[in-house]
């Protein structure tokens, strides 16, 4: 399914529940909310984006632990559910997205190489993350997570 497809369904359903979203992003660097706000009349649905790539701004816009960046790193299903739920927190929204991840090319270890990502979506009720290693350059892996997000927004939405 194309990128704005999958927009046009999600905000089909947003639409039908009273839904509005908001992002956190990290390593997409705002990807995310620009595939959101695409599609014409996103206003009704898209509340907000925080980019947040530093660690500080991890830790004053959402809230995200110190001693989580520090025992997990940044990169870590423990920073993205922290994103996740921080987004929603700091927002009126029902649904939130965070991703955090090595774009490269540099950047990787052995245990998070070039490619890694969490995601995380968050409702009231619930938190799920999702850790994924995409193949490619940095702009094939960020493209690759803004696409796994909006998938991850859907399947929730509906």
């Amino acid at each position: 399914m194309e990128r704005i497809q999958i927009v046009t369904e999600l905000a089909e359903h947003l639409r039908r529940r009273g839904w509005s979203i908001a992002c956190a992003e990290s390593c997409t660097g705002g990807g995310i909310a620009a595939a959101l706000t695409d599609l014409a009349g996103s206003s009704a649905w898209f509340d907000r984006g925080f980019v947040t790539y530093s660690n500080q701004a991890k830790q004053e816009m959402l809230g995200v632990s110190a001693q989580t960046l520090t025992r997990h790193g940044a990169v870590s299903r423990e920073t993205v559910l922290e994103m996740a739920t921080g987004a929603l927190l700091r927002s009126q929204v029902q649904l939130s997205v965070a991703v955090s991840g090595v774009a490269g090319p540099g950047g990787g270890t052995p245990d998070k190489p070039v490619g890694t990502v969490w995601l995380a979506w968050a409702t009231q009720d619930s938190a799920v993350a999702s850790h994924r290693v995409f193949s490619g350059d940095r702009t094939q892996v960020r493209r690759a997570a803004v696409d796994a997000a909006l998938r991850g927004l859907l399947e929730r939405a509906r």
